[in-house]
This record gives structure tokens, sequence and C-alpha cells, in this order.
């Protein structure tokens, strides 16, 4: 987040990891008031903020938030004490960091209020807060992936220590999206030769309305973007905004259809008993 010294306001993004390990699109902050301890000459910090538990994280994506009265904040760990983990640290719902002279410190940011930044979010992704984005910018998708290759892959001991809610996919955001990604769809054919357009194009049942494509289907055409992404035989295309829009919300919409039909977890089935 940056944050203006004089006015003391300043904008930045929230990204959140879910159970699985997999990131958030960026959502658009303000962050007003506040003091991070400014020096004569300083002219804006770089803050980042840590959020250790879910109940900030929804706090934070409900409204108006106030650091260090709707959860707890210290100044996060560096160096030695960032291996030591105090008592203090680790009961904090928040670790602030700032960086104003090239050198992240631990920061104070008490009584900072962040929120949301409506007008931001629909400028940027087309759509109000709340609500599918009808365009997903390649930087949105590329600061993901970076996160992602950043991170820890095994998050088994942190989930069961604080599980996240199982998410929920109505029928109606399903259909937002699927709309979402066929427009887009219809961009990036317009940019493709001939014989590309049926490599890929969606499947059928994608296109039209209340009907889903078949596991078969879906994995095809996921196969065929990751391949085109990942080869750099097909670097030009591979970094059309177009056909990183379409690829990101074709996964979007693989994760939603994969969270509103969760596979039960069960014993192995019981054995026929064979009489004689």
């Amino acid at each position: 987040i940056g944050f203006v010294a004089g006015a003391r306001r300043g904008h930045g993004v929230v990204l959140v990891r879910d159970h699985d390990g997999e990131w958030s699109l960026p959502q658009f902050l303000t962050l007003t008031g506040g003091s991070v301890g400014w020096q004569a000459g300083i002219q804006g910090t770089d803050v980042v903020l840590i959020f250790t538990t879910r109940k900030g994280v929804e706090g934070l994506m409900n409204g108006k938030f106030t650091v260090g009265v709707d959860a707890s904040v210290s100044a996060g760990p560096v160096g030695r004490e960032a291996a030591a983990g105090t008592d203090a640290t680790l009961r904090s719902e928040i670790l602030s960091y700032s960086r104003s002279r090239g050198l992240f410190v631990g920061a104070s940011l008490e009584g900072t209020a962040l929120e949301i930044d409506h007008e931001a979010h629909a400028f940027y992704y087309g759509t109000p807060t709340g609500t599918l984005p009808r365009r997903v910018p390649v930087a949105a998708s590329e600061l993901r992936h970076f996160l992602s290759d950043l991170s820890p892959k095994n998050l088994a001991t942190h989930a069961a220590a604080n599980p996240a809610p199982a998410p929920v996919v109505s029928p109606r955001m399903i259909e937002g999206l699927r709309r979402s990604l066929n427009r887009n769809s219809d961009q990036l054919q317009a940019i493709l030769s001939p014989e590309w357009r049926p490599y890929l194009t969606l499947p059928k049942e994608l296109q039209q309305p209340g009907t889903s494509p078949s596991t078969e289907s879906l994995t095809q055409i996921l196969g065929r973007f990751t391949e085109v992404s990942q080869s750099p035989d097909y670097r030009r295309l591979a970094q059309r905004p177009e056909f990183q829009t379409t690829f990101e919300l074709l996964r979007e919409y693989e994760r939603a259809i994969v969270a509103s039909n969760p596979t039960l977890q069960l014993p192995p089935p019981p054995k026929d008993v064979r009489r004689e």
C-alpha cells in the first residue's frame, strides 16, 4: 500500500489466499490516517499488512476497517526477531511493515482506516464490487501467479488450525461467469487465424445458457490453453490480453463448477457378501 505522508492517505490492493492455496484477484483499498513514524524529507512510504486470521480478513472485506480497533496489530518481526517469534507478535492479528528508504522495517499503524475502494474496482474490472469481473487485466493475473510462485504449497497445518469456510457458488454466479467467459472468448477468436479458432473454441455447452460442459471437454480446453501459455513457440499469443483474460476466466469457471458440486468424502463402500 503506498502511503502519502502529507495527506496521510494512500491506495493499495489486498489479495486473499484460500484453503487450497489459491490467491484471489486483487481488491482495491484506501488507507487513511494512522502513523508510520514519518521522518523529515520522506514523501511517501510503502506499507505491507499481513493478516494472520480469517476474522481479520472478513472484517476488512465487509467494509471499513480500523487497524488496532477491529483487529490487533504489531510491528512485524525482521531479521532475528522473525525467527524468534515473540508472544506479542504471535498473538497479533495483523503484522505491519513499512519501507521509506529501501529497507522494510516493522511499523505500527494504530488507528489507520482501511476501506474497499469501490470506484477503483469498477474502473479496473468493469463491474461493481462483489460481482464477477467483466474483464481480468493481465497485471491482475500476473500478480496472482507471482504470489503463487513465492508461496509455500503445503497449507495443511495452517488449514487444520484455522479452517476456511466452504465457498458458496450460486447458479447465478456461474451463469455470470459463463457470460463473461464467452464475451472474452469472442474477442480472442477475433484475433485468431482460421486454423487456430477451432483449437481454442469453447465447448458448445459452455456457449449456451443453462448448460454445463462435460468434465472431459472442460479438461481438454483447459489443457489447450495451458499448453499455449507454457510454450515459447506461442509466446506472442500467450502474452495477448485477450488470451490471458479468457484463460483466467476459464480457470475461474472450472473452480466455480467444482465448488458448486463438491465430492462427498466417504470411506470405502462395503463389500458385497455372497451367500451360498
